[in-house]
């Protein structure tokens, strides 16, 4: 595959559940989020009065992902929909998610056991039906910066 430049296509980033992808996914999202706590301690008695305590630091007390997909919902679905993922939600335990480029599943950027938070079925009249899906990690999660832009070192 030759070596890509420009813009990263939307299309070409996936997300697979159980190692199915999310079929007919319109858009994924992934949240990377540091948890802090405030730190604020008391001045030396040396320091003036006026200059004390004004400013805090923060501590990192935890690392969350959050992974976000809408797709359409599709009758005889063969890949991941809202059939799997309602079944999923349903038995209440960690799903495996990966996210990743296309043609590179096996080397994904972010994976690892999610709990499906929420899910959203949409029905509107005259229009197709939608489905949402938020899963929040559970546990570690394996996250490789050098696999987000895989095809542009592909040579």
């Amino acid at each position: 595959m030759a070596q890509q430049t420009g813009y990263v296509n939307g299309s070409n980033l996936l997300v697979a559940i159980g190692g199915k992808a999310f079929g007919h996914c319109t858009q994924h999202t992934a949240t990377f989020t540091t948890e802090t706590t405030d730190v604020k301690v008391k001045p030396p008695m040396a320091t003036s009065a006026a200059a004390t305590g004004k400013f805090k630091s923060k501590r990192v007390t935890g690392l969350a992902v959050q992974v976000k997909c809408d797709g359409l919902q599709f009758h005889n679905e063969s890949e991941s929909g809202f059939k799997d993922l309602l079944g999923s939600w349903k038995q209440g335990a960690s799903v495996t998610l990966i996210l990743f480029e296309r043609d590179h599943d096996e080397t994904p950027y972010c994976s690892g056991n999610f709990i499906i938070t929420s899910l959203e079925h949409s029905g509107p009249a005259g229009e197709d039906a939608t489905y949402t899906a938020t899963f929040d990690n559970n546990g570690d999660v394996t996250i490789d910066e050098t696999k987000v832009d895989i095809l542009a070192a592909t040579v």
